[in-house]
């Protein structure tokens, strides 16, 4: 009985391993293509690979998010930020935000929920109604200040009997804020640093001509 209870184990443990092997390969690409839909999603029409770009940049609470530069030829036309929130009323929610070069928000993307299923759920489309002004944060520029709910004294309405909720996509955008603030500076930095680079090469080599 041990022996064959042995093999039967094994047999499930190779069975399960070589599931597990085929299937790894398509639930990457599943993760891989649901990521650069969001991104797409989210910013400006670019034609760079910002998942191969990204990097991590601080958000201010002393952890760090994923950035996601969308560039439409040389230049920078925006920033996908994979933000997230621990404070939902189900618990994390993860979102995906998009900001073009002007502090703008262009869009964003749910990722990951537990929130109730018709009401804090509502989330997915309730911020991005253009329909409805004061509830929509697409095209708000963050540079005016942090997104808070109105019963807070803040702009935007909540989700109708999802305050907790709402308070916590807040906190997810703004935390997405700092690190686009972050990465356009540096961005916006570098560029110009490489421009003066240049002009300085250009004026050099015009002088070694001259002589």
């Amino acid at each position: 009985m041990f022996l064959s209870l042995t093999l039967i184990c094994l047999t499930v443990a190779v069975l399960l391993a070589q599931v597990n092997k085929m299937t790894e390969t398509p639930i990457a690409e599943a993760k891989a293509m649901k990521l650069q839909n969001a991104i797409r999603e989210v910013v400006p029409a670019f034609d760079n690979d910002p998942v191969a770009a990204s990097y991590r940049m601080p958000d201010g609470t002393g952890d760090s998010l994923l950035v996601y530069p969308a560039k439409k030829g040389e230049e920078l036309v925006g920033f996908a930020l994979n933000s997230y929130s621990d404070n939902g009323f189900g618990g994390k929610i993860q979102i995906m935000v998009g900001f073009d070069m002007e502090h703008h928000i262009v869009n964003y993307a749910v990722l990951q929920h537990g929130e109730t299923p018709g009401l804090g759920s509502k989330m997915t489309e309730w911020f991005r109604d253009t329909n409805k002004p004061a509830q929509s944060v697409i095209g708000r520029n963050l540079s005016q200040g942090a997104l808070a709910v109105s019963k807070d004294g803040g702009q935007v309405d909540a989700i109708t009997a999802s305050t907790i909720t709402s308070r916590a996509f807040m906190e997810a955008v703004n935390r997405a804020y700092t690190a686009y603030s972050g990465s356009r500076e540096d961005a916006l930095s570098g560029a110009t640093a490489a421009a003066e680079k240049k002009e300085q090469k250009t004026t050099n080599e015009g002088e070694e001509n001259h002589e």
